[in-house]
This record gives C-alpha cells, sequence and structure tokens, in this order.
C-alpha cells in the first residue's frame, strides 16, 4: 500500500514537472513598487526622457519648418520663432512626473523581480551606462535617419487630406439633376 502511494506522488510529480517548467513566471516573484523605482534611478529615466525628447523636439521643429515653408512660403521668422516657443512650453508642462509613476504598474505587470534585478545589474554596468549614455544621440540620429521617409509620408497625408477636402468641396457645389418630365 505504502509503495503504490509513493508511486501514484511520483507519477503526479513526473506529470506536474512540464506545467512548473513550462510557466517559470508563475512562480516568481513579482517585482515591487520600490524594484521599479531603483531600475528607473538606475536608468535614469528622468534624464533619458528629457535627453530625448529634446532630441526629438529639434527634429520635430526641423520637419515642421521645412512643412511650413512648403506649404506656406510667405511664413515669417516671427511666427517660426512663436511656434518654436510654443512647442518648448509643451515640453516644459510636460507631466514627466506623472508618466514615470503611470509605468510603474506596468512594468510590475510584465517583469518579475529577477527580471528588474537582471536588468538593474545590466544598467549598473559599463555596457548598460554606455548604452544609456548613447541613448539621447542613438535617438536623435535615428529621427534623422527616418526625417527624409516621415516627410514623404507627412507630404502624401497632407495631399490626401487635401484632395478628400476637394472632393467633399465639388461633391457640394455639383449641381443637383432635376427631375425630368
Amino acid at each position: 500500500m505504502k509503495k503504490y502511494l509513493v508511486s501514484i506522488v511520483l507519477l503526479a510529480l513526473l506529470v506536474s514537472m512540464p506545467v512548473v517548467a513550462q510557466s517559470p513566471a508563475a512562480a516568481e516573484e513579482p517585482a515591487t513598487r520600490e524594484d521599479i523605482v531603483k531600475l528607473f534611478a538606475v536608468m535614469k529615466s528622468h534624464d533619458q526622457i528629457h535627453a530625448v525628447m529634446d532630441s526629438v523636439l529639434k527634429q520635430q521643429r526641423i520637419m515642421m519648418h521645412d512643412v511650413i515653408k512648403k506649404q506656406y512660403p510667405d511664413t515669417t521668422e516671427e511666427q517660426f520663432q512663436r511656434l518654436d516657443s510654443s512647442m518648448d512650453d509643451f515640453v516644459k508642462a510636460f507631466p514627466l512626473d506623472g508618466i514615470v509613476e503611470d509605468m510603474i504598474p506596468v512594468y510590475q505587470k510584465h517583469l518579475s523581480k529577477p527580471d528588474v534585478e537582471a536588468m538593474i545589474a545590466f544598467y549598473s554596468g559599463p555596457t548598460g551606462q554606455k548604452l544609456l549614455h548613447e541613448m539621447p544621440a542613438i535617438a536623435a540620429d535615428s529621427m534623422q535617419a527616418m526625417a527624409p521617409r516621415l516627410q514623404i509620408m507627412i507630404e502624401k497625408m497632407r495631399q490626401r487630406a487635401e484632395q478628400m477636402a476637394k472632393d467633399e468641396h465639388d461633391k457640394k457645389a455639383a449641381p443637383t439633376p432635376k427631375p425630368s418630365s
């Protein structure tokens, strides 16, 4: 009887092993808020977001100026300065702290404590620090590399919107056929 019970327990363990092996995340301890805050500190998230936003803003400014110059060639330097000032105000008012707070539960949902600990170890090391240091330049160079393609897409969208507006206008302006007698 004892042998039979031990065999059943061993069989149950063997059958359940693949299930345990297939879902290790379920057994892992979830990351705490403090774990994520520490990760963000090591990653210098605030600085990274600001640096990336600055790079993106510079590229956006160039792209917007080019699009506006093509569409409205009479645009004055003063108008461009007001546009730039408005964009700067938007960035200054950007709720960075709130957004970082919003990201904490998202990271907790997708990363376990061991995941976060491994990321902290990586970003604390020389390669992780180099990546963090280079990230703003990588973002700026990426935006510059993508700018021509994005400008083409923006121009196509503008033309499509213009054509749709023209078609709608033409449809409304078309004379309605009179009923035949």
